[in-house]
């Protein structure tokens, strides 16, 4: 490899380092004027940034996957060939910026693959005098949004016409946050913005559409989520 070739390459990784650096913020304030105005300068540099903040975009919003989607590989494959294919100048410098910003997709998919499980707690929920015969059972997920909770639910007659059950989570000092409303207790989904180990006490109440938000007091169900504490 000549001397000149070598240089060009580094120049070119450098480049894409501070393409990288440019669309996920931690470029350094003297190079970004510079960058930014070559940018202006040229369109196709600009699609190329734009292409570069979706891939930080979506490496950052992304779930937990077990491996890069098949489109996406595949597309990381094209670019890798487009980059052992002759090129010169700008082009060769477009070619490797845009495989960069796959990269950083892969990247981001991998280093969320290999995370830990989300946090998870199960609850079991007893019937009071008022839904003999109920029970039902509550597995709490941890998510960047919340805890999810999916409620499955036996012997509860559905209800209707401004009737419903409403979900909440009590605290020690009986302090109540509701999570969620629903009329019959096949696969529930709700939600929650508290810790189930700062607020351990599930239960589901028989309320109205009304103008009283607070809880009517009718509890169906009631347990404990079990936070192994």
């Amino acid at each position: 490899m000549s001397i000149r070739r070598h240089q060009q390459e580094q120049a070119d990784d450098r480049e894409i380092a501070e393409f990288a650096a440019l669309a996920d913020g931690s470029l350094s304030p003297s190079r970004r004027a510079a960058l930014k105005a070559k940018v202006a300068e040229s369109p196709e540099l600009a699609h190329l940034l734009a292409e570069q903040e979706r891939a930080v975009a979506l490496a950052r919003s992304a779930t937990v996957q077990v491996e890069a989607p098949a489109s996406l590989r595949e597309r990381i494959d094209a670019q890798r060939g487009a980059r052992r294919a002759p090129a010169s100048g700008r082009l060769a410098v477009v070619g490797m910026t845009a495989a960069a910003a796959v990269a950083v997709v892969a990247v981001g998919l991998v280093v969320l693959s290999s995370g830990t499980s989300p946090e998870r707690f199960q609850a079991s929920l007893a019937a009071t005098n008022l839904a003999r015969g109920a029970a039902a059972e509550a597995t709490l997920t941890k998510t960047s949004s919340g805890w999810r909770i999916e409620l499955n639910a036996t012997g509860l007659p559905r209800l209707d016409a401004g009737r419903f059950y409403e979900a909440w989570l009590r605290d020690s000092d009986g302090v109540l946050v509701p999570i969620g409303t629903f009329n019959e207790g096949r696969n529930v989904t709700l939600w929650a913005g508290v810790s189930p180990r700062d607020f351990p006490t599930l239960s589901i109440t028989r309320e109205s559409a009304d103008r009283d938000q607070s809880s009517s007091g009718e509890k169906v169900l009631v347990g404990m989520v079990d936070t192994g504490g």
